[in-house]
């Protein structure tokens, strides 16, 4: 007989939405009794309860742990307040599934670690790429010796134009709420390789700049917000958000809780993340890693090589959306040693970030799911990898070569 844990979510975004709270009352509904819903936007909370079979709403989120004595909390609200809902949490006495990146700097991320390690609780970081079956199919080839071992590893990640501008019309253009796109974003490009690698990061340097979105000191013509922006006709990154039906409902029908714009000029003053970015960086098995990120790409996806004592990888797919489905069948290229090639193809023509969010759910809330390739995420994971962006940041603005620091 299942036996049902209890579960609350903070956060009534479309992540929170669509990853956690319809799967948890439907999919999962057997193995999770979905116990209520907090964000400080209500109009937002009220919809996401009503396409959820009317879960309850709570004003307060500590009310919401005291009454509900959840057994576990999911944390899908905006990256700066992550930290703070996961140590109340784990206070209370619950373990935690915690949305991507964990959290947004060094500090923050020492707090979760150390809280987590008081409590004698848990958090689980939804690292779906970990999940998709392009990128475990490379992890099995490298723990099945197939390069030897790691000695250098090139990521080219690149957002395209739909995608890579919608970050900096958020809350994400801003450092202080999502540490930049080299945590927010990166994160998951981190988590892949550390995971690839299986080491530590050591040091890193790291380069950042804006060379498309933001001010730049330009001070040309732009509006606050695409919806009265006078420019909608001539503007390339124009984005009409009443168009779609879930923004509409979701952010335009609940500004007047809180005045959040969902559609804010790419070209806006605040805006002091990067959307150019590079990381050179070194890992304690003394593999090294050449990143690089751009938000502003003709189309979307990323290649990568790896190259060991017994050969070299390279992968890299193109997609369609930002939801990671594959534009082509996926092939992972293996050169050997004396020159000839092995092409291995990997079915990934799937939503959900490459198949990756369902496989995710099924381990972390149904469990009993065999973990050969070290899929699942624990703190330590999402520490290694915020703590690879919040460096790099920290490199960019202090032009130095810095370490990585060790919360193990």
């Amino acid at each position: 007989m299942v036996t049902k844990k209890k579960y609350v979510l903070v956060g009534a975004g479309g992540r929170a939405l669509y990853m956690f709270a319809k799967p948890m009352a439907t999919e999962l509904r057997e193995y999770v009794d979905f116990c209520g819903v907090f964000d400080p936007n209500q109009a937002r909370a009220r919809l996401l309860s009503e396409e959820c079979g009317q879960v309850p709403v709570y004003a307060d989120f500590h009310r919401m742990l005291s009454e509900v004595k959840p057994d576990v909390v999911v944390v899908a609200s905006t990256d700066y307040t992550h930290h703070t809902y996961i140590i109340e949490s784990l206070q209370a006495g619950c373990d935690v599934v915690s949305e991507k990146p964990m959290t947004i700097d060094e500090e923050k991320t020492r707090a979760i670690v150390e809280a987590e390690r008081r409590s004698g609780k848990k958090v689980a970081v939804t690292f779906n790429l970990r999940f998709a079956p392009y990128f475990a199919k490379i992890k099995e080839l490298i723990m099945a010796g197939t390069i030897g071992d790691v000695y250098h590893i090139q990521l080219e990640w690149f957002l395209d134009r739909d995608h890579g501008a919608d970050y900096f019309r958020r809350w994400h253009a801003e450092m202080k709420n999502s540490g930049g796109l080299l945590v927010h974003k990166s994160t998951h490009h981190f988590d892949i390789i550390n995971w690839w690698v299986d080491s530590r990061p050591k040091r890193l340097q790291a380069f950042g700049d804006r060379r498309v979105y933001g001010d730049q000191g330009q001070g040309g013509p732009k509006g606050e917000r695409c919806m009265t922006c006078d420019y909608q006709t001539t503007c390339s990154f124009y984005k009409d958000i009443t168009a779609d039906s879930f923004m509409n409902q979701y952010y335009v029908g609940a500004e007047h809780e809180d005045g959040y714009w969902r559609d804010r000029c790419v070209f806006d003053e605040r805006i002091d993340i990067y959307d150019t970015m590079s990381v050179n960086l070194e890992y304690e098995s003394g593999a090294v890693l050449t990143y690089s990120l751009v938000a502003y790409s003709p189309y979307e996806g990323w290649k990568a090589t790896i190259n060991g004592s017994k050969g070299r990888l390279e992968v890299g797919e193109t997609y369609r959306n930002a939801d990671m489905s594959a534009a082509n069948a996926s092939t992972i290229t293996h050169i050997k040693l004396d020159g000839t090639t092995e092409r291995i193809q990997v079915a990934t023509q799937l939503a959900g970030h490459g198949g990756g969010d369902e496989k995710l759910r099924k381990a972390i809330f149904i469990g009993g799911v065999e973990d050969p390739l070290g899929q699942q995420a624990d703190s330590l994971a999402g520490a290694d990898s915020c703590l690879i962006g919040a460096t790099a940041n920290r490199s960019i603005a202090e032009g130095k070569l810095l370490q990585v620091a060790n919360l193990r």
